[in-house]
């Protein structure tokens, strides 16, 4: 691995920390290295309204900046916003060279680099650039190039697929471990939706909680989804997070709501007749499923009526991660292009 691969991945960490407060806008990481290549600042975007990565780790860095090079997961901007052109602070700080992973598809935003390269500074594009869009800038590139909320669907399941028994009992499917990622994950994005039938089942809170039940200091937005009336005393209406009520059961209606609220990262935890509703409509841009080591026979499948009527028409997905999470099997997929 080479040093701006390096500094890349600690970016890329940087990153994973802030990921959840930072919508609408990316949450960036970078690493300022002084003029000896050696690590003099670390920075990520602060929630709306707050510094930029860069502007964050050349504080840290100081004087050492100058002759250096920032390595940023994303092309710095060249635009005033909230925040002056993280473009003029690099500038500023006498850095010789920028290197990024991947160019701004914002075009509001995006010229970093040439307006750095015009200024004389060299500007090395692409570094880590696949490992940085499967990482927290995932959702925003997304919502950048769709103007869409990027939808991850999360489900636990047996290994015959199962998410409950045949009796509707599905506590606990998953091991322990894996719902404690699951847990980690909500606060990393910046809503949940559920739809009616979920909350009537399951009672859900739909809340980020730690090992002790205790609450986890940011909390997502919750999305209740359906037509149905509901209980006033569900769960998901209690105090410890904001809820949305959305009465439709289309998908794009849902998403542009949520777009409309600065939502850029769903985490899509419904059963599965909104699960196969988001699938039938191509609005699933992830699927998460934790593959549970055992069998049931019988009771609701983990995915619903997905408008697939033969196997030519399956939603093929490519694996990005297969991995163990506690005795459960961990899997990242993403829809595989039809081209492909």
């Amino acid at each position: 691995m080479t040093p701006f691969e390096a500094a890349m991945v600690r970016a890329v960490e940087a990153s994973a920390l802030v990921a959840g407060t930072t919508s609408p806008n990316p949450p960036v990481g970078c690493v300022v290295l002084d003029a000896r290549g050696r690590v003099a600042g670390v920075g990520a975007t602060q929630p709306p309204g707050g510094p930029h990565a860069e502007v964050v780790a050349l504080r840290e860095a100081g004087e050492r900046a100058r002759g250096g090079t920032a390595v940023v997961t994303l092309e710095p901007c060249a635009h005033s916003g909230r925040t002056p052109p993280c473009t003029g602070a690099l500038l500023a700080a006498g850095v010789v060279r920028v290197v990024h992973a991947v160019s701004d598809p914002n075009p509001v935003a995006a010229g970093g680099g040439d307006v750095l390269r015009a200024a004389g500074v060299e500007v090395v594009s692409g570094v880590l650039a696949d490992q940085v869009r499967r990482g927290p800038l995932r959702a925003w590139l997304h919502f950048a190039a769709t103007g869409r909320p990027h939808v991850t669907w999360k489900y636990a399941a047996s290994l015959d697929g199962r998410s409950a028994a045949a009796d509707g009992t599905s506590r606990w499917i998953s091991s322990p471990p894996s719902r404690a990622q699951v847990h980690d994950l909500r606060t990393t994005v910046d809503a949940i939706v559920a739809g009616t039938g979920t909350v009537v089942a399951d009672d859900p809170r739909l809340t980020a909680r730690d090992s002790t039940g205790t609450l986890l200091p940011r909390q997502p937005l919750r999305v209740v989804v359906g037509l149905r009336d509901l209980p006033t005393t569900a769960a998901v209406f209690d105090d410890e997070a904001e809820t949305v009520r959305l009465r439709t059961h289309d998908p794009d209606e849902v998403l542009t709501e949520l777009a409309g609220r600065g939502v850029v990262d769903v985490l899509l935890e419904g059963g599965p007749t909104l699960a196969g509703a988001f699938v039938r409509a191509g609005r699933v841009d992830r699927v998460l499923a934790y593959v549970a080591p055992a069998l049931l026979g019988a009771g609701p499948a983990a995915l619903g009526d997905a408008g697939v009527a033969t196997v030519t028409g399956a939603v093929r997905l490519t694996v990005e991660e297969a991995t163990m999470c506690g005795s459960d099997v961990r899997i990242s997929a993403v829809p595989t292009p039809r081209s492909a």
